[in-house]
């Protein structure tokens, strides 16, 4: 019976007891780490696994203490949770809703453009949800807003801190695809490839986010056009927390730092670590501008922010650790030859690896799958011809939809948990299908016309 026992099946048994464990709410870093040392002793104890590969590891930890665009993110975290705690998003809600307040479906509208703004400064999906919903959710109950559409634009509008950037996602993707880059160039015999960063991610991804930005406003002037009974003009003063600002004092300083963060990116003027420590730095100094910032608040950003980094590096060191022993043990092989010999080409090897992601976010974070589901497809689908840029850009899309689809998205449940009780869960569910929708036609309009994916980089670099 041992004898039956192959390499493959033991890289796959480590796939499939990984994502029980995960799902049983055991630690992700220990989880991948742990499940990978302990089927490397397996397969040594079998014979079919060399355990002296294990000696790379230090190579490739080595490896990703040098990646200069990795230190940009405790960077980005720090001022994505800046921004959070201070109250500059009450103020932009604020000014920006009284600025729409005689046009149907301001509100909405509103809620759409700060969500985006949110999204670029933060690119932290969790805290852009609650954070919209504590805010904005109130009031529109109080305007008349259906709950349906309410909940669907805060949850579609908390998720493009996916997408547009600068986002910690198109961090990591860009990291683990260059690695992916480089892997289906050397098995092709290219010595020097072409490189795949975080910068061209970001300019990439630019026209998909603002494609997104526009769909959700397109879609919430059409509800105030056919139904002008699920979003009505603002009536009499609402309130809001915070002192009452003008429009041009709450949305200007948060554009401005987001135009020189993203813009001396883009244009080559810093590096992403650079402009990401400017960006923490303007961060704190918007926060002390709106009264947003005391030492206690600045001790609360410091801490969550050196969590939130330790999490992302240790789960990059634990999927490390899983993806060297599956590829010892052979299982990249195995699914390189599984996705090629699919029928009807790389087209369908496309569409099944985007919908094992797809389902894949419902269970886990964005961070898990991009370190343990990337690395092992990515060299192979970029080696039938898709562009590594494009398919990062793809990803993204793809994870952020997973997010808003019922019934375990997690973009739900972050609202759920901050929805008054008058909400039902059923009003949320309906309410992301419409949004959903757009997601799709965004990605096939994305895979009819690649080049809104791939003109910007082409233009900049």
């Amino acid at each position: 019976m041992l004898d039956l026992i192959t390499p493959e099946f033991l890289a796959f048994s480590m796939f499939i007891v990984t994502i029980g464990f995960l799902l049983i709410g055991y630690p992700v870093a220990f989880t991948l780490a742990g499940s990978a040392l302990l089927f490397a002793l397996l397969g040594t104890e079998l014979g079919v696994f060399d355990f002296g590969f294990l000696s790379v590891f230090p190579l490739r930890l080595l490896g990703t203490m040098k990646s200069e665009s990795l230190v940009a993110i405790p960077l980005f975290v720090f001022m994505g949770i800046m921004l959070e705690k201070s109250n500059l998003a009450g103020q932009l809600l604020e000014a920006m809703s009284r600025a729409f307040a005689k046009v149907p479906g301001g509100l909405g509208i509103s809620v759409v453009i700060v969500g985006a703004l949110l999204a670029a400064s933060t690119g932290i999906v969790g805290a852009t949800v609650v954070t919209m919903g504590l805010m904005s959710l109130p009031v529109m109950n109080r305007a008349g807003y259906d709950p349906k559409l309410s909940t669907g634009l805060i949850c579609a509008s908390g998720t493009l801190g996916q997408i547009i950037p600068p986002s910690i996602v198109l961090i990591l993707l860009g990291d683990v695809l260059q690695q992916a880059n480089e892997q289906a160039a050397s098995k092709a015999g290219i010595l020097v490839p072409e490189p795949v960063t975080a910068i061209d991610l970001f300019a990439g991804a630019l026209i998909p986010g603002m494609l997104m930005v526009f769909l959700y406003i397109g879609f919430q002037l059409y509800r105030a056009i056919t139904d002008p009974a699920s979003s009505p003009a603002l009536e009499g003063e609402m309130q809001f927390e915070g002192e009452s600002v003008s429009l041009a004092g709450a949305i200007i300083p948060p554009l401005l730092l987001i135009l020189v963060v993203l813009g001396s990116i883009l244009t080559g003027i810093a590096t992403p670590t650079e402009s990401a420590a400017v960006g923490a730095m303007g961060a704190a100094l918007l926060a002390l501008r709106v009264k947003g910032l005391s030492f206690k608040k600045l001790y609360a950003v410091a801490s969550d922010s050196i969590k939130v980094t330790s999490m992302v590096f240790f789960i990059l060191l634990g999927a490390s650790m899983f993806s060297l022993v599956f590829r010892g043990l052979g299982g990249d092989v195995a699914v390189e030859h599984f996705l090629t010999g699919l029928p009807g080409g790389r087209l369908t090897a496309f569409i099944l690896v985007m919908t094992v992601m797809f389902v894949l976010g419902f269970f886990l974070d964005y961070i898990e799958i991009i370190f343990m589901i990337v690395p092992i497809v990515g060299p192979i689908l970029i080696a039938m011809g898709f562009s590594p840029l494009w398919l990062g850009v793809m990803i993204g899309l793809n994870l952020q939809t997973s997010f808003l689809t019922p019934p375990f998205g997690f973009a739900l449940f972050y609202l759920r948990g901050v929805a008054p009780e008058s909400v039902t869960t059923a009003d949320i569910y309906r309410g992301v299908v419409p949004f959903i929708g757009l997601q799709f036609a965004a990605m096939g309009a994305i895979c009819l016309f690649p080049a809104l994916v791939l003109w910007l980089p082409s233009v900049l670099f």
